[in-house]
């Protein structure tokens, strides 16, 4: 499928004069780990998330190779902290750092999306029923609201603000699983998976089919409120586009 032209993020300076757009591109992804050398409050975690959405979205291209000062540049930071988050990334497998040669963005591997699939289609919805077993009411609330500006962001094709709500979304679920060893695992798995969405949107991608995917995130959302398990595997499952027998273990 032919690729969208990338979409450039905006500025923190910008974003905050843009009417709160930065808050839509918070990942919030940070703190779904639970490691306490990668606070949301401290600079390299801000970092390492600016960067990873420009990797997600494209800005920073599979191939093209990263220089750290021109990056400390493009984010207004430190080598320090841009320096941990290509660390950081590299063990995600979205950047590809070799000794003497420097940091390459990581290219798009159809066998290792369709690996991930496979990983997520185990794990996630997994994670969904322990949220809805496990979730507490400002969670549960926290993932409701998420995708309030949904429609805006379906109307305007904003596609940085689609991807920032998925990716805060589905590491919302993998907090509110109680369960961080799987959140740590599965996290890392949305990224690679939805820098493929970006690649595969383009102009016949439809305002209807976008807030069909918005809703049946909130569905999510709603039975986890409510702490229904089995529905929450089930709303899981579709939103992965899995059938219940894909995800039997042999």
């Amino acid at each position: 499928m032919q690729r969208a032209a990338p979409r450039p993020v905006l500025a923190h300076d910008d974003a905050l004069s843009a009417g709160g757009r930065e808050r839509m591109l918070v990942l919030d992804v940070c703190s779904s780990t639970g490691l306490e050398d990668w606070s949301p409050d401290l600079l390299k975690a801000r970092v390492y998330e600016r960067i990873l959405l420009d990797l997600i979205l494209g800005d920073l291209a599979p191939g093209a190779r990263l220089d750290e000062q021109s990056l400390a540049a493009r984010y207004q930071t430190g080598l320090a902290g841009v320096r941990d988050a290509l660390g950081r990334l590299a063990l995600e497998g979205l950047v590809i750092r070799r000794a003497r040669s420097g940091t390459t963005v990581a290219p798009l591997d159809l066998v290792e999306l369709r690996q991930g699939l496979e990983a997520r289609a185990l794990i996630e919805p997994h994670c969904a029923g322990l949220a809805a077993r496990h979730a507490t009411p400002d969670e549960a609330a926290a993932l409701r609201a998420i995708f309030d500006d949904g429609e805006a962001a379906a109307r305007d094709r904003d596609l940085p603000a689609l991807v920032a709500m998925d990716q805060r979304f589905h590491a919302g679920v993998a907090r509110a699983s109680g369960n961080l060893a799987l959140a740590r695992i599965l996290i890392p798995l949305q990224h690679k998976a939805a820098r493929f969405w970006v690649f595969s949107f383009n102009s016949a991608t439809t305002e209807p089919e976008l807030m069909a995917d918005i809703e049946d995130h909130r569905r999510i959302a709603e039975v986890i409120g409510r702490g229904d398990v089995e529905g929450a595997r089930a709303a899981m499952m579709r939103v992965l586009n899995v059938s219940p027998e894909a995800v039997q273990r042999p």
